[in-house]
């Protein structure tokens, strides 16, 4: 993605033509997108909320400095008549509210001395969307017995499977999404050679593609192999990813990869995540028809979290894991039983108990 090169906006002059006026406009939205690369924001992000202001300025009849609230409320009100989802009409609120501090921080004054136009904040407190529910209800994770039935029963159909190479890939992908809380798209942007098992007691996935906060690229992090990952990973390396390919060891090469080949070297592609997404959703419709269509591989991230939480990992550990930025968000990720108090109210009495018994 490449900026317009802009004018500098810090000298009032006369806007007489509505081509100035649109110009004026234009040189705007520019700087703003200017600032947000200069802050280290991604193309993508800056095209997200570029698109954003675009949107709110073909559906104002009138220039951007002269929306209002009252626009706003309109705007945001059409979105969900639109039927957008919660998440999309919140994350354009935001670009916009973003957007027009930017405007009334830095130009204001100018805006005033061109137009004779205040601009005020149309994504106020009224109307400004709360943050979307993370955790709805299709998020929370089958319980630990059904899980651990869905994969037992796909580990063992895997040396029948009329793919038998797929299908490997399918069950190790969704294997690091149940023990080690991966994203999707962290696990298929993983090479052979991000497993490092010299490292640690259990070796460590070098994830070299986390999601970043803010559209601020790509946030890496070292994944330890717990839970099973090293077991798992030696099983794939050693017995299966060598028969994708002649070159299947090398270390470049995708760990997740695909049935396709180049077209000059004959290396195996990168499995997509649609591909992925296709081979979980068959694994469930056939081991756990009662989660058909309801568990994503984003849900065995939150499994993954609360699965290491009832086990005793602390919460600072599972926010590592998972490569949150805020304990916070890992928190919304914790699905607990009902009895999840009594069980810690007594185990803090045990504790406290432990504690005043005199030392026989």
């Amino acid at each position: 993605m490449s900026l317009a090169v802009v004018r500098s906006l810090g000298t009032a002059r006369s806007l007489r033509s509505p081509d100035e006026l649109d110009d004026f406009e234009q040189e705007l939205v520019d700087q703003y997108c200017l600032a947000l690369a200069g802050a280290g924001l991604t193309d993508g992000h800056v095209a997200g909320d570029r698109a954003a202001i675009f949107e709110l300025i073909r559906f104002h009849d009138g220039y951007v400095w002269t929306v209002a609230p009252e626009d706003a409320d309109r705007f945001l009100a059409l979105l969900r008549q639109r039927r957008q989802a919660k998440s999309t009409v919140q994350t354009k609120a935001w670009s916009l509210a973003r957007f027009f501090d930017f405007v009334i921080t830095r130009y204001q004054g100018d805006i005033h001395a061109l137009t004779g136009v205040v601009v005020a904040q149309p994504i106020d407190e009224f109307n400004r969307p709360a943050k979307s529910d993370y955790c709805a209800p299709t998020r929370i994770p089958p319980a630990e017995d059904e899980v651990e039935a869905l994969f037992t029963a796909w580990r063992e159909a895997l040396p029948g499977a009329r793919k038998y190479l797929p299908a490997a890939r399918d069950y190790l992908a969704a294997s690091l999404w149940r023990r080690a809380g991966l994203r999707i798209n962290e696990s298929v942007m993983l090479d052979v050679r991000d497993w490092r098992p010299d490292l640690g007691a259990h070796g460590k996935l070098h994830v070299r593609f986390g999601k970043g906060s803010q559209g601020r690229g790509p946030k890496v992090r070292l994944v330890p192999g717990i839970n099973d990952v090293d077991r798992l990973l030696e099983w794939w390396l050693t017995d299966v990813r060598h028969q994708y390919a002649d070159n299947g060891d090398d270390p470049d090469g995708p760990m997740l990869p695909s049935e396709r080949r180049d077209a000059d070297s004959g290396a195996c592609l990168r499995a997509g995540s649609n591909a992925l997404r296709s081979g979980f959703a068959a694994a469930v419709a056939t081991w756990l028809p009662a989660w058909n269509d309801k568990v994503t591989p984003h849900g065995l991230r939150h499994f993954c979290a609360s699965s290491l939480y009832a086990r005793g990992m602390d919460l600072k550990a599972i926010q590592e894991l998972l490569g949150h930025d805020w304990l916070s968000t890992t928190t919304r990720y914790i699905h607990v039983h009902a009895d999840h108090i009594e069980q810690a109210w007594t185990t803090a009495n045990v504790r406290v108990t432990a504690r005043l018994e005199p030392e026989r």
